[in-house]
C-alpha cells in the first residue's frame, strides 16, 4: 500500500491501529502521571469497548495492526539488531544477548508491553524500578508517533521521552515493512539539508491535513513552534507549489486541551466540531497563517479562528459545536471526555464516543444519523446507506486514557475528496 492522505475526511483505505494489551494494566497509580495518564485503566473493559471501534474499521477500511507489523520487520536479523540498538541507546540500557535471541513474537511483545528489570545484581536489586524497559502504555493512541501528510509519513518527535519508543517502532515500520511504500520525514533523523532543532516536538493529534495544500497545526503542551519550523523547511522544499499552514496556539492547561483534534475536527466537506470555548472563545491564543511559496514563507498573518483562515482559503465550514449549542458547562463536560474527537472514514461519516449525548445529539440535528457500531459490525446496516453518520461507539473507560477515534487511529492512506 502506497501511503497518501491529502485530508482528513478522504474514504479510509489504510489504517494502523493497536488494540491494547497487558501494557495498559502494567500501571499503578504512582506511575499514571509519568505514564500521562490522569487515571488507571480496566483492560477488561477497554478492549470490549476497542473491539468495536476495531469492528468498524474493518467495515469500512484494511486495517494493519502496530504488533504484527513489528513482529514482520523483526524477522530480519539485520533490522531487530538496529532497532534494537536504537532502543537501548534512547532509553540508556545495556543492549542484552537475552533480547536479540527472543523469538520474534515474543519480541514484538515485550518491546510493547515491557521488558521487566531482573532482580540480579545490587544496582537492580535497589532499583525502584519495576521494568527495565517500560510499557508503552499510550500505544494505542497511534495517531501521535507518526503522520501521513500527502505521499510522506511524518514521524513523530514526542514531547514525553516515556513515548519515545512509539516514534523509533514507527519508523522501522515504514522504512522496512514490504507492505507499505512511503517516503520518511523525521524531525529525528533529518534529511535533505534540513536541521532540526533540539526543541523540535511534533505529535499527529495536532497535525491535521485540510486539504492537500493546507495544513491546520496546533501549538501548545506536546508540539512546539520549533517541530512547526520542521515541516515549514519541508515544505519549502517543494519549491513551486503554494501551500499554506495555519497553526493555532492551544491553551497549556487543562490536560483535555493536550492536541488540536481534541477541541477542532474535520467531518465534511463543509463542515467541522469545535469546542466553541477555545476555537472562538479565547482570544489570546493566537490564529497564524502561514503562506509557502517557491521555497520561501511569502506571508505570515493573524486571523480571528481556524474556520475564518479556512474560509479564505475556500474552505468554508459550518461549526457543530461540541455539547451543543448552549450550556458551558455541558460542552466542558463532553470536551473533557473527546467530544470533539472525532474520526472521519468518509466525507460526512464519521466516528466518536456515544457517551457524548449532547454532542451526537448536535451531529443528528445537523442531518447526521446515528448509528452504533454494533448494528454497523453485525451488518444490520451499511455506512453506505447514508449520507451522513455518525457511529457511535462504547468510551466509558476507553476515554478516560485521554482521547478519543481519531487519536486511537492512524490513516496511511485516504482517496482524494472531490471538493
Amino acid at each position: 500500500m502506497k501511503t497518501c492522505v491529502q485530508s482528513e475526511i478522504g474514504k479510509l483505505e489504510g489504517v494502523i491501529i493497536h488494540t491494547p494489551g497487558s501494557e495498559v494494566e502494567n500501571m499503578t497509580p504512582e506511575n499514571a502521571e509519568r505514564a500521562l495518564y490522569s487515571d488507571i485503566l480496566n483492560l477488561s473493559i477497554a478492549s470490549t469497548e476497542y473491539e468495536q471501534l476495531k469492528g468498524v474499521l474493518g467495515k469500512v477500511s484494511k486495517v494493519f495492526e502496530v504488533k504484527s507489523l513489528l513482529h514482520d520487520i523483526l524477522k530480519t536479523e539485520s533490522v531487530k539488531e538496529e532497532l534494537l540498538k536504537e532502543i537501548c541507546s534512547i532509553e540508556k540500557v545495556e543492549q542484552s544477548d537475552d533480547l536479540f535471541n527472543l523469538p520474534d513474537s515474543v519480541l514484538s511483545d515485550i518491546l510493547i508491553e515491557g521488558v521487566a528489570l531482573q532482580r540480579n545484581n545490587l544496582t537492580n536489586y535497589l532499583s525502584s524500578e519495576r521494568f527495565l524497559l517500560r510499557p508503552l502504555h499510550n500505544l494505542f493512541f497511534t495517531r501521535d508517533s507518526a503522520m501521513g501528510m500527502n505521499e510522506h509519513m511524518l514521524i513523530g518527535k514526542m514531547a514525553n521521552p516515556v513515548r519515545e519508543r512509539e516514534s523509533v517502532i514507527m519508523n522501522a515500520i515504514f522504512r522496512y515493512h514490504h507492505e507499505i511504500d512511503t517516503q520518511i520525514l523525521n524531525p529525528v533523523k533529518p534529511n535533505r539539508g534540513i536541521i532540526s532543532s533540539p526543541k523540535s516536538t511534533i505529535e499527529g493529534g495536532d497535525v491535521q491535513i485540510g486539504r492537500e495544500d493546507v495544513f491546520v497545526i496546533g501549538t501548545g503542551m506536546r508540539t512546539s513552534t520549533q517541530g512547526i519550523d520542521f515541516i515549514i523547511e519541508n515544505v519549502k522544499q517543494l519549491k513551486q507549489e503554494k501551500h499554506h499552514i495555519i497553526v493555532q496556539e492551544l491553551p497549556e492547561s487543562p490536560e483535555s486541551f493536550i492536541h488540536l483534534d481534541m477541541v477542532f475536527t474535520f467531518l465534511n466537506t463543509n463542515e467541522c466540531m469545535v469546542y466553541a470555548p477555545v476555537i472562538y472563545g479565547m482570544s489570546r491564543y493566537k490564529t497564524i497563517h502561514l503562506e509557502i511559496e517557491n521555497g520561501a514563507v511569502t506571508r505570515i498573518q493573524e486571523h480571528q479562528n481556524i474556520p475564518a483562515a479556512l474560509k479564505k482559503l475556500g474552505v468554508d465550514l459550518k461549526p457543530i459545536y461540541c455539547g451543543g449549542n448552549g450550556d458551558p458547562w455541558v460542552q466542558e463536560r463532553e470536551q473533557w471526555h473527546s467530544g470533539a474527537n472525532f474520526l472521519a472514514f468518509e466525507p460526512g461519516k464519521v466516528i466518536g464516543y456515544k457517551r457524548n449525548v449532547h454532542t451526537v445529539e448536535e451531529l443528528s440535528k445537523n442531518g447526521y444519523e446515528v448509528v452504533t457500531a454494533a448494528d454497523v459490525i453485525s451488518g444490520k446496516v451499511s455506512p453506505d446507506d447514508y449520507a451522513k453518520c455518525v457511529i457511535t461507539i462504547a468510551g466509558s473507560e476507553l476515554a478516560r486514557g485521554g482521547g478519543g477515534a481519531r487519536c486511537m487511529t492512524q490513516p496511511i492512506r485516504r482517496a482524494k475528496v472531490n471538493w
